[in-house]
């Protein structure tokens, strides 16, 4: 353990000092008037966010199947899995009504002039035709509307061919799989103890080469990181949409350091501030990579080891928050529909807002634990509200006003894939009470 201790110390010394490095040699690129290569992304993808993503389905599915199959009797397993899930709910909730409340009491787009309004709306468009991929993604998004996106979900939870879906990648296919498969081996007993004896060997293998790939971290985030901040610069964020980014990352800050910790200490899981520290590494890969299932093998090694959560609780808590847990994202959808609300003039009543937090969860959910997947669900809670206000004779807010955040996203998406994994955590370390290693 003490090794294990030591080599934590030396990976995050490591990942903070390549990230400062990056922030200044992308924004000297950036200075320069030149545009970064494709070289830089294409570096950091393949040295830090390839390497994890390879490995996401295998952990998902080793560990949940692991995590299921060592629970113990029925009992205890419905006491896991709806303990989570409830506080996967009841987390994400009380984030978006913390982004709401804040937007609404400092009301940044509230004010601002014709003319500004009709030159960001001339940037939205540009920014919102200048990829036609998440263009389309968004046009079909406003299509299925808050019904369609939890029949997808429902899809995505009971697949027809699970072996298909998690070939393609669907991580929720592979925790029901595995969740399947955990009954099975703990109702077998005995019979199954082999079986599940090759599951823990192979989960323990593939985090041994999570360990690996840990070391090149540091080289990967530099490259990643540095083409980031000199696409963008970091005074680019002094924009008129400055106001809802100051608003985002505080509603972000404080739910990561005050509600969490709070949240965690209320729910018996110990001292949250300590708990926050012990894990910063797995904060600096989900800020670089911006995405939770490339830092799920981080983030379940750091919470067993480092964390002290419990194997149980950590390997079916982590793989399904990834999924499922999107405190950040809620927090986020929840600031941005209600800034651009004010933006473009649009009153908005207490319903309407309690309307924006609801969905903003639901949206949440669906979330893909992907960079940016925030963008496209943020259009099912946009078109739940322009619903809801057409019949009032309101003019709806059209789905290109995103681009106005568009140009700036990544910023605030790696500060809310943070609060998304950081959720994660405290539960793992909450749920180690109901799923503790040794009874």
């Amino acid at each position: 353990m003490a090794m294990t201790t030591k080599r934590a110390k030396i990976q995050t010394t490591l990942l903070f000092a390549a990230l400062v490095a990056a922030v200044v040699t992308g924004q000297v690129i950036h200075g320069l008037g030149g545009t970064p290569s494709g070289f830089w992304q294409v570096t950091g993808d393949f040295l830090l966010v390839r390497p994890l993503q390879m490995l996401v389905i295998p952990i998902v599915f080793l560990s949940v199947a692991c995590g299921i199959a060592s629970v113990g009797g029925p009992s205890k397993l419905g006491r896991l899995g709806a303990g989570t899930v409830f506080l996967y709910i009841l987390s994400m909730l009380i984030a978006a009504a913390l982004g709401a409340a804040l937007i609404e009491f400092f009301a940044p787009g509230v004010g601002v002039a014709a003319e500004t309004r009709d030159a960001l709306m001339d940037q939205a468009n540009r920014e919102f035709a200048a990829d036609a991929t998440r263009a389309q993604r968004m046009q079909d998004a406003q299509g299925t509307g808050v019904g369609g996106a939890w029949l997808g979900i429902l899809s995505q939870i009971f697949p027809r061919n699970p072996l298909k879906d998690i070939v393609e990648g669907s991580t929720m296919a592979a925790i029901t799989a595995a969740i399947l498969l955990g009954l099975g081996l703990a109702a077998a007993g005995e019979r199954g103890r082999p079986a599940l004896e090759i599951l823990q060997s192979l989960l323990e293998g593939v985090m041994r080469i999570v360990g690996w790939i840990l070391w090149l971290l540091p080289i990967g985030l530099f490259f990643f990181v540095t083409a980031v901040v000199a696409r963008i610069g970091l005074q680019n964020i002094a924009t008129p949409v400055l106001g809802y980014m100051a608003v985002a990352i505080a509603g972000l800050a404080l739910h990561a350091f005050v509600v969490l910790p709070l949240y965690c200490m209320a729910f018996g899981g110990g001292n949250g501030w300590n708990l926050m520290w012990n894990l910063r590494r797995v904060f600096l890969t989900a800020f670089s990579t911006s995405s939770s299932n490339a830092t799920l093998p981080v983030t379940i090694e750091a919470c067993i080891n480092e964390g002290g959560c419990s194997k149980r609780a950590t390997r079916f808590c982590v793989p399904l928050g990834a999924t499922m847990n999107m405190d950040g994202t809620a927090l986020y959808e929840a600031v941005v529909v209600l800034f651009l609300f004010q933006l473009f003039g649009v009153d908005l009543a207490f319903s309407d807002i309690v309307l924006v937090v609801v969905t903003s969860v639901l949206a949440a959910i669906g979330a893909a634990g992907i960079p940016s997947a925030g963008l496209v669900t943020m259009v099912i809670v946009i078109t739940a509200v322009n619903s809801t206000i057409a019949g009032r004779g309101i003019e709806p807010l059209p789905i290109a006003a995103i681009g106005v955040i568009i140009g700036v996203d990544r910023v605030v998406d790696m500060c809310r894939t943070v609060v998304n994994v950081w959720g994660d955590c405290v539960v793992a370390k909450i749920m180690s009470r109901v799923a503790p290693d040794a009874d």
